[in-house]
Parts: C-alpha cells; sequence; structure tokens
C-alpha cells in the first residue's frame, strides 16, 4: 500500500510516500480502507518534535506514520471482533493507538472505531473525531455552558475552533470569535455574535470579559487571559505556545485556588463514546456542521501540511484517498 513515512524530526518536507507492506489485522483489530483523514495540530508538533513530543521520543517520531482522525470501509476483521463487519462505514481516532491514518490502508482495534452516521461524508466524517471532541469537552468539562452566558473562542476560525463556535450557540453562548481577518465573514456565517480581528484588537485590553474563554492559540500571559474573565469566569487551554502549555499546567491551578476565576487544561479524553453519540445527534440536526477548508490527496501530505502551519486555513484540512476499486 502507499503511505506518507515520516522517518525523522523536521518540516513537513521530511515527509515521504512509500510503498510499504499493507498490514494484517490482529484477532481483536479491523482492517480499514481509508478514504479520509483530517490533519491536526498534534501532526505537526509530532513532525516538528516540540518540546513535550521529544521528551518522550528524543531521537526520532515514535511513530512511522502519522495521522489520526479517520473515516473508511472495514475490510477484514480479526476473529475477535465483534461490533464491525466487513463493509462497515467507521470514523474514528487512532492517537491513542499507534496513528497510521496518512496510508490507504491502517489495522486497529476495533474500540478506535465507531460506525459512522450514513448521512455525513467520508469527508465530513474524517473532520470530527479529535477537533469536534476536543471543542466538546473543554466547553462543557469544567461547568456546563448556561443560556446567555459570554464565551469567547480564541482561535474560531480553526479546526476546533469552528466546532466550538457552533457547540458553544447550540448550548444558548454569546460568542465571540477571534481570528485572522481573512476567516471573519466565515466565523461570522456558523453563528459567532460577535468577531474580533486579533491583528487589529487585543480581547484582553478592551475592557470586555467573558464567562468562559476556550483558548485554541495561546501565546500571551496568562495573567492577561486572567483580565478578560469574568468574576467566576473560567479560562481554558487548547493549544500553543510551549510557555502557554507551562503556564496553564503550573500557574493555571495557583490561581485557581487562590481567586473565584478558574485556569487549566482539561484532560483530553478520546473516543470518547458518549461525546461522539452527542456530536452525532447534533449533525443529523444539523446544529453543528464541519467546517473544511481544502482537501488534497494522498501524495499532497506535506503541502497540506505546510497549509495547515501558515495559519491560513478555514476550518478542517482533509486529505482523501482514492482506490483503484472506486469503493
Amino acid at each position: 500500500m502507499k503511505a506518507i513515512v515520516c522517518t525523522k524530526y523536521g518540516p513537513p518536507d521530511v515527509l515521504q510516500l512509500k510503498e510499504v507492506e499493507k498490514p494484517t489485522p490482529k484477532d481483536n483489530e479491523a482492517l480499514v480502507k481509508i478514504h479520509a483523514v483530517s490533519l491536526n495540530a498534534a501532526d505537526l508538533e509530532t513532525l516538528r518534535g516540540v518540546f513535550i513530543v521529544r521528551i518522550v521520543a528524543p531521537i526520532k517520531p515514535m511513530y512511522k506514520i502519522l495521522g489520526t482522525d479517520i473515516a473508511g470501509r472495514v475490510e477484514v476483521v480479526g476473529r475477535n471482533v465483534k461490533q464491525f463487519q466487513p463493509g462497515d462505514e467507521i470514523w474514528g481516532d487512532l492517537s491513542a493507538y499507534g496513528w497510521g491514518a496518512f496510508a490507504e490502508y491502517v489495522s486497529v482495534p476495533e474500540n478506535a472505531l465507531r460506525l459512522k452516521p450514513a448521512s455525513m461524508t467520508f469527508e465530513e466524517a474524517a473532520a470530527y473525531p479529535q477537533a469536534a471532541v476536543l471543542a466538546l469537552q473543554n466547553l462543557r468539562e469544567k461547568r456546563p455552558i448556561e443560556p446567555g452566558q459570554k464565551v469567547l473562542i480564541n482561535g474560531a476560525g480553526g479546526g476546533v475552533g469552528t466546532f466550538a463556535v457552533q457547540i458553544a450557540k447550540y448550548f444558548g453562548a454569546e460568542v465571540t470569535g477571534v481570528d485572522s481577518t481573512r476567516k471573519l465573514d466565515m466565523i461570522r456565517s456558523i453563528g459567532a455574535d460577535q468577531v474580533i480581528d486579533y491583528t487589529q484588537e487585543d480581547f484582553t485590553q478592551n475592557g470586555q470579559c467573558y464567562d468562559l474563554i476556550l483558548d485554541v492559540v495561546a501565546y500571551r500571559s496568562i495573567f492577561d487571559y486572567k483580565r478578560a474573565l469574568s468574576p467566576k469566569g473560567i479560562y481554558v487551554f487548547v493549544g500553543g505556545s510551549t510557555a502557554a502549555i507551562f503556564q496553564a499546567l503550573f500557574l493555571g491551578p495557583l490561581i485557581s485556588m487562590t481567586g473565584s476565576k478558574k485556569m487549566g487544561i482539561v484532560m483530553w479524553k478520546p473516543n470518547k463514546k458518549e461525546d461522539l453519540v452527542f456530536l452525532k445527534e447534533l449533525f443529523e440536526a444539523g446544529k453543528v456542521v464541519p467546517v473544511i477548508d481544502r482537501c488534497y490527496p494522498l501524495s499532497e501530505v506535506p503541502k497540506a501540511l505546510r497549509y495547515l502551519e501558515e495559519g491560513y486555513a478555514r476550518g478542517k484540512v482533509v486529505i482523501t484517498l482514492e482506490h483503484n476499486d472506486k469503493t
């Protein structure tokens, strides 16, 4: 099979399209023919070998084939697999199961997979597993959103952000989306009540306060974010600079213990069944729909990752795979 292979840390250009051995499923695994894969910030962080990644794998990437969010069709099942059979259309997050999505096939434990909603395309299904679950868990894990509360999404135009805007609106929040100029119209179109162009305005300095700040692209001091919270507000870190990660990890709990404002990181639980069921229901009701900016073929994964890294993507970037049998 064809796969995008990663043998060393570096920019997207170090990735190579190669012929590798097609996996054989173990007794508890299903062999999936992949039809679509979505990109996540974690792919770039792993490829680049950011500080936290190198703590675990200091010399070279832990995974030879990157990519986690898949949608496809089950081709073969191991003898102990109970939930699926050949022909089933599935979606799943492989982040806890060895990655391997930038390929034509992947063999994974059945626990990593869920039946794909029939009304979703493969591209839409691939966009969901990590980004939508991250958005949902971080919006409601600390405290449920109440109707009328003010929620700010920093990085509202990206993969997690576009899901977060729609989910927060579903819960009845007044949503402010922060991102670059070119993404503001799209953020309005998916339901944001207000938008802020971060190149023109600093939301931590404008005097507005929010009940919840969901930060996908943190790079300021945690004390700047604290200033923008209402008296009992919550700040949740999702992604950003290394300095921001450490501040959220170590200063966030201290701030939370010494005042009414809560700041920190929600521990992400991938493939949580209840979350995927809830998100499926929101999709089928037309309340939350993935925003897909561009689709690339498997051979252009490096190009797609460069586009994602440049920060231009509005919503998700998806890799689509065509198979010779057209199934």
